[in-house]
Order: structure tokens, then C-alpha cells, then sequence
């Protein structure tokens, strides 16, 4: 039995409410009590922050109230209690208990019904389930502000104009129901961006569904968006709800939507124009309400001109279209970024590290960050885990940033020189980036004995792209020549 839990009585029958009480404090409870619904929540909000500093809080985890009640009544205060203290639990009393009047209080979010009067027995589990159900309540109430604080649009760092245009977009359309289509390199922080727009919407206490769908087989994605019904395929032993209906009153983040496959494409036309869809291997039609943020990696008009995607879904989603500059195109953001990574890393680790040191903040502005800002986050938190000082030492970053990595592309001015001096040969440019590209990967892939997932980590791209990529260029086969695959 939790001793320090602090309960409320709500009761308007000043007998029952004291008898209670007693029994409750016998039991080794903190009681108070309450004679109304007004009288109800502004208890709550005193026991959470106290009018007077020197006064110790002593949030309330559980709250008894009869269903009748002079002015509002118990059901009304159990949704102001949901919304407005939604880590306290509460269960309800009445002395006319009825299945319709049980059903509907616990549907609100009671933990339990009883029936006045009440055994003592019956009670002391109800206490022991409830106060249970408390404590996930303020588990899942500490989360959820954990993640707004780090979705804060606030917390998004940039002084550069562009970023600063972006955050006035970002608070226009959040509260909207608008589609809103991204744009940018990988790790340019799309993620992030949409976290920021659910949370500044009024769904920012609904459902944040985020999926890739780069990473996911074309097999197996719309399974994965809309759900199956068993049977629907080889291995569909049982229903599976898809993640639109999980984002249902909520948002739905749809990343890497240029990998989409044109069948996929039509289904998700039809999605975002009516909200309804049917589950794989079902004739039953699904609405829902759900908010949708998109991200290309990839610019969809050059897809749109090869025709590889559709132009009517290109429309639909080119809404509002938020652009997310490269990190290397705006330099003044790179040493605030690493100075806020810096910060936070070094209290994660428990750690006293003051900055950087001149020459360590000269290398990272040097760098040109194929990876991004997650590759900057990643580069500052390895530094901060390595460093035995209170400074970050230029020893203490990676080799790529020192400039002594393979994989750093070392282009000298005589090399540029050369190639600008070369006969030029009629092509497109997509033709004249394939063998550059060819030869960037294969080292990449030698230099990691052809392990995919590490190439993909350390060219910051997924391994479904990776594996397109691989297989476009000719360099599936790792036992072919190497000369013949080098071209």
C-alpha cells in the first residue's frame, strides 16, 4: 500500500464524505475533501502548486466523487479531471448504480464504478487499482511533456534567414488542417519540423504516426499504411490495423513519400482527397480524420517530368511546401547547433564540458556536413562521450572532419581545374553525376566489406535507397571485377 498517496473525496453529503475519510486515513492516506465539482478542481490545482512557495505540494492521485453533485455533476467534473489533471486517477460513486451509467463513466477514463454503500474490501482494491493506473498516468504525462519540450519549435535552433522564415511558416499553418509537403536532403531535420507542426496544432494530444516509406518493401507497404484482415496474404495470421487508422484524430508523417510506388501512389490519392480506405484483403471502408505532413528527399518535379511519380498526387500534396535548406548553406548555424547538442549531450552524461576550443570550432565549420545536422548531432556526441577535457579538442571529432577520413572527398584546385579544361561531351546531368556517384559508392561499399547498413549510415541515406541505388549503378554483385564495376 502506497502511505503518502493523496486522495480527494468529493461529496456533497458531508456524512459519507467524513466517514470516508476516516476509513481512509486509518488506511494511511492523505485525505481531503471536497463538497462540489467547482470546489472539486480548485482543490486539485492547489494541492499542484501551492498559493503560498513555503508550502510543500502534494498533488492529488486519486480522486473519489459521487456521480450526483449540486451544480455540476460527477461525470462533468470526471472530463474536466481527464483534461485538466489527466495524471490523476478517478473513481466513481452513486447510490443508484446502473450498467448504462458504469459503461459511460468508464469510457470517459474512470478507473472504477462502485456502489454506495461500499464494502471496505471492495474499495481497498479499487484504491490499489486505481493508484496503479495513477502512476501510468503520470508516467505517460511526464512523457508526453518530455516530448513536447523537445519538439518545441523553440528548441529548433537556426539564426539563419531562411530558418527564421521557416518557424513563421510553421506557426501559420500548424493550427490548420492544411497538408503540408517538406523538402530537403536527408537529416536536415523534416522530422523534427513535423513533430513541431503536430505539436503546435490542436491534435498535439492525439496520435504522432511517423513512417518511412524508404524503408519499408513495396510489398508490404500498404499493408503497413492501411491495415490487413487475416488471410489477406501468406503470413496475415490476424487483423492488423494499419498506421492511419493508429494516427486517426492525430497526425501522420509521411517521410521519403518520392520512394512510394506508383500503386501506392493511387491509393494515397484517394486518402488524402476523402480520408477513407480499405484494409488489404477487405471490401470494408475505413474513415478517418487524420492530419497528413509529407517529406521528399528527392525533388518531386524531376520525378513528376520522368513521370516515375504522379502528377494529380503531386498537386494534392504541393499545398504548402516547406523547403529545408542544406547545414551547408547556412554556416552561421553550425557552431549554435553543436554549442545546443554540446549542452545537452554533456548533461546526459553527467558531464562539466564548457564549449569548444578555437581550433575545434574552426574544423567544424570547415566541414561540409554531407549528413546534415544529424550527422553534426551525431559528430558532437561522440565528441562529448571521447573528450577528458573541458573543452572539445579538435583531436576529440572524427577523422572525416579533420579532414583525414576516406570518406571525405579531397577535391584540390588543380583536380578542379583539370576537369573544368576537359572536352566536354554532350549529356544530361543526371548521366554526367552516375559515374561520380558509381565511384563514391563502391568505395564506400570496399571500405565497409560491402555491409549495406554501415554504407547507408555513413552515407546518411536509408538502405532501401542504398540497395536502388546499388542495383541502378550495376554494383549488386560484390564478386564482379573490380575494374569492370570501377568503369
Amino acid at each position: 500500500m502506497t502511505t503518502a498517496a493523496h486522495i480527494l473525496i468529493v461529496d456533497d453529503d458531508a456524512i459519507i464524505a467524513d466517514s470516508l475519510a476516516e476509513f481512509l486515513r486509518r488506511e494511511g492516506y492523505l485525505v481531503s475533501i471536497a463538497s462540489s465539482a467547482d470546489a472539486a478542481l480548485k482543490a486539485l490545482s492547489q494541492a499542484a502548486s501551492p498559493a503560498n512557495a513555503a508550502t510543500p505540494a502534494h498533488p492529488v492521485q486519486l480522486v473519489i466523487s459521487d456521480v450526483s453533485l449540486p451544480g455540476t455533476d460527477g461525470i462533468a467534473l470526471l472530463r474536466s479531471i481527464r483534461k485538466e489533471h489527466p495524471g490523476t486517477a478517478v473513481i466513481m460513486l452513486t447510490g443508484y448504480g446502473t450498467i448504462e451509467g458504469a459503461v459511460e463513466a468508464l469510457r470517459i477514463g474512470a478507473v472504477d464504478y462502485l456502489t454506495k454503500p461500499v464494502v471496505d474490501q471492495e474499495l481497498r482494491t479499487a484504491l490499489e487499482r486505481g493508484l496503479q493506473q495513477q502512476a501510468l498516468l503520470a508516467e505517460n504525462v511526464s512523457l508526453r511533456r518530455q516530448v513536447n519540450d523537445r519538439y518545441n519549435l523553440g528548441n529548433i535552433v537556426g539564426s539563419d534567414p531562411r530558418m527564421r522564415k521557416l518557424f513563421d511558416l510553421v506557426e501559420a499553418v500548424a493550427p490548420t488542417k492544411t497538408t503540408v509537403l517538406m523538402s530537403g536532403e536527408s537529416g536536415v531535420g523534416k522530422s523534427l519540423i513535423a513533430h513541431a507542426i503536430h505539436q503546435r496544432s490542436p491534435r498535439k494530444d492525439k496520435a504522432f504516426v511517423e513512417i518511412s516509406c524508404g524503408s519499408i518493401p513495396e510489398t508490404l507497404l500498404e499493408s503497413e499504411l492501411f491495415g490487413h484482415v487475416k488471410g489477406a496474404f501468406t503470413g496475415a495470421y490476424a487483423d492488423k490495423a494499419g498506421r492511419f487508422l493508429a494516427a486517426n484524430g492525430g497526425t501522420i508523417f509521411l517521410d521519403e513519400i518520392n520512394s512510394a510506388p506508383p500503386s501506392m501512389q493511387l491509393k494515397l490519392l484517394r486518402v488524402l482527397q476523402e480520408r477513407k480506405f480499405e484494409p488489404v484483403g477487405s471490401t470494408q471502408t475505413i474513415e478517418v480524420d487524420v492530419r497528413v505532413v509529407l517529406a521528399s528527399n528527392h525533388p518531386l518535379e524531376d520525378l513528376v517530368a520522368k513521370g516515375t511519380f504522379r502528377q494529380d498526387l503531386y498537386y494534392r500534396i504541393n499545398v504548402v511546401k516547406i523547403e529545408l535548406p542544406p547545414l551547408r548553406e547556412r554556416p552561421a548555424d553550425i557552431q549554435i547547433l553543436a554549442d545546443t547538442f554540446l549542452k545537452r549531450h554533456a548533461s546526459d552524461l553527467g558531464k562539466q564540458i564548457i564549449g569548444f576550443t578555437p581550433e575545434a570550432v574552426e574544423s567544424l565549420l570547415a566541414y561540409t556536413y554531407p549528413g546534415n545536422v544529424r550527422e553534426l548531432q551525431n559528430i558532437i556526441e561522440r565528441a562529448a562521450v571521447l573528450t577528458k577535457d573541458q573543452r572539445i579538442q579538435r583531436h576529440d571529432l572524427p577523422p572525416q572532419v579533420l579532414g583525414e577520413g576516406p570518406s571525405r572527398l579531397k577535391i584540390t584546385a588543380a583536380t578542379a581545374s583539370t576537369e573544368a579544361d576537359a572536352p566536354w561531351v554532350p549529356m544530361t546531368l543526371e548521366d554526367a553525376l552516375r559515374d561520380p556517384e558509381r565511384r563514391i559508392l563502391l568505395r564506400a561499399l570496399k571500405a565497409n566489406n560491402w555491409n549495406r547498413q554501415k554504407t547507408a549510415d555513413q552515407l546518411a541515406i536509408n538502405r532501401t535507397t542504398l540497395y536502388k541505388k546499388m542495383k541502378a549503378l550495376g554494383l549488386l554483385d560484390p564478386s564482379e571485377d573490380d575494374t569492370r564495376l570501377a568503369g
